[in-house]
């Protein structure tokens, strides 16, 4: 039984040298949309409630600190970039219920 514990021990440190990750991260799947929200609004550090404005400006300050010619990097910017597209997407459209009957 330890013969077996010890070779599953290896086999998984072989895998996360070959592939740099452990077996079992590739079961958990794709993040939802709500987890996606979640850290672009984590990322730019604004509230639920956050407006255009708010998200923009934070965006504006973040972007300040990851540039690359601050010492940041490309990836770092699209990440930001992501973030702020993905919480404007989220802001309810002004204007989408004229029109609209009960």
């Amino acid at each position: 039984m330890l013969r077996i514990a010890i070779i599953l021990v290896i086999l998984c440190v072989l895998f996360r040298w070959a592939f740099g990750k452990w077996p079992w991260q590739g079961l958990g799947g794709r993040p939802t949309r709500a987890q996606a929200i979640f850290r672009a609004r984590k990322l730019l550090r604004v509230d639920e409630g956050a407006d255009r404005e708010q998200i923009i400006a934070a965006h504006k300050r973040l972007i300040a600190m990851v540039h690359p010619d601050k010492g940041g990097s490309n990836a770092a910017v699209h990440e930001a970039n992501d973030a702020r597209d993905l919480l404007l997407e989220e802001l309810p459209t002004k204007g989408a219920d004229i029109g609209k009957h009960d």
